[in-house]
């Protein structure tokens, strides 16, 4: 089994490294993170144009037919450069929602202007606090209506369309859900911004009120269609996480390399030596689980729940552990607002949370892992 990336997709790498220097910069991070824009707008129709929101979508739906891992490549680069954009809404969840469970119809409708960066979408499943259950669930969808509320909804104020987690029927638990796709600038629908530690990813709540929306699925699968859905995007978001980390840990021990106190660098200190092989040692970690996340993505295989699970376990407490040290590596200054290590840290704390907590994610580990084990 080769754990690592073919040339042409080391190239695509390289090329989107390039591209995401010179067109994300903190500045442009920074403009999106003090306004009241959800994106820049410029950057999306720039990832577009290279191609990028089709990379896994089928040629035969307008994407470029490149397939799991290019895609697991584009998204490290992009958790690099912080890109303030919502390819992780409409590219990891929207346009797997609707492969996943969409009618052919559907995916022709829908996915060539996802590939084109026409359409901005988004997955819906929060109501409340707390972890999200088959009992948390109230949102309503029968007679091809909507009604309720989802809260905590990732680029929620620029999504042109959402597929929503609802109840489809009167049975209790996870035989009571299904899925829906609903058009968030149709009637019914109204949209609230919220509170966010990371302002350059915004989040809304989305109020249905008799909405007109549309099956995406059969009735009574909604719950295990979003897992499976949420089993993807964990491992394309850990190489988000992955590449948000590395630059973490390059930042640090760049700053640890040039700042002298008692006439040497502060990296020749033993403590600050222990923070940065602490870090190296989680990354590392994280990008061991993420390449097994992308195998089995690329290959669907039964070991996925286990795979992204324990992805998504790792990458998050990388990330974290790196946003968090980085600031304490730079001392002082890593807490003012002119230094770039608070763009991280709430980044890493933003991508913690979109996909379910970490105690969540650990409980999913476990069961799998024990399903598997019985197998």
């Amino acid at each position: 089994m080769n754990f690592d990336f073919s040339d042409d997709q080391k190239m695509l790498r390289d090329q989107a490294r390039r591209f995401l220097t010179e067109k994300c910069t903190a500045k442009t991070v920074r403009k999106v993170f003090e306004s009241d824009a959800g994106h820049d707008a410029t950057l999306w129709k720039q990832i577009a144009e290279m191609g990028w929101h089709g990379t896994a979508i089928p040629e035969n739906y307008g994407g470029l037919g490149l397939g799991y891992l290019e895609l697991c490549v584009v998204a490290e680069e992009l958790g690099r450069a912080l890109a303030p954009v919502p390819f992780s809404s409409t590219v990891y969840l929207f346009a797997e929602a609707l492969l996943a469970a969409g009618s052919e119809e559907q995916k022709k409708k829908y996915l060539p202007k996802v590939a084109s960066g026409e359409l901005i979408g988004t997955f819906a499943r929060a109501e409340g606090p707390g972890a999200v259950t088959p009992k948390s669930i109230r949102l309503s969808f029968k007679g091809g209506k909507l009604s309720g509320k989802k809260i905590a909804v990732a680029d929620g104020l620029d999504a042109d369309y959402a597929v929503v987690l609802a109840r489809t029927g009167d049975e209790a638990g996870e035989r009571g859900l299904g899925l829906a796709l609903v058009d968030l600038k149709g009637p019914g629908v109204t949209r609230r911004v919220e509170d966010s530690i990371d302002p350059s990813r915004k989040h809304a709540e989305l109020s249905f009120d008799n909405a007109p929306a549309e099956a995406l699925g059969k009735a009574g699968e909604g719950w295990d269609l979003a897992n499976a859905v949420l089993n993807r995007a964990a491992i394309l978001m850990a190489f988000e996480q992955v590449g948000g980390a590395d630059i973490c840990l390059a930042m640090a021990k760049d700053y640890a390399m040039t700042r002298y106190a008692f006439g040497r660098p502060i990296g020749s200190f033993q403590a600050i030596k222990h923070k940065l092989a602490e870090m190296y040692v989680n990354n590392e970690l994280a990008r061991s689980n993420a390449y097994y996340g992308a195998w089995a993505l690329l290959t669907n295989a039964r070991e996925l729940p286990v795979a992204a699970a324990a992805a998504r376990v790792s990458a998050t407490q990388a990330f974290d552990y790196a946003a968090k040290e980085n600031i304490q590596t730079h001392g002082g200054i890593g807490f003012t607002w002119e230094v770039d290590c608070h763009l991280f840290y709430k980044r890493s704390r933003e991508l913690g949370l979109v996909l379910g907590s970490q105690r969540s994610w650990k409980d999913k580990l476990v069961n799998a892992l024990e399903l598997s084990n019985a197998a």
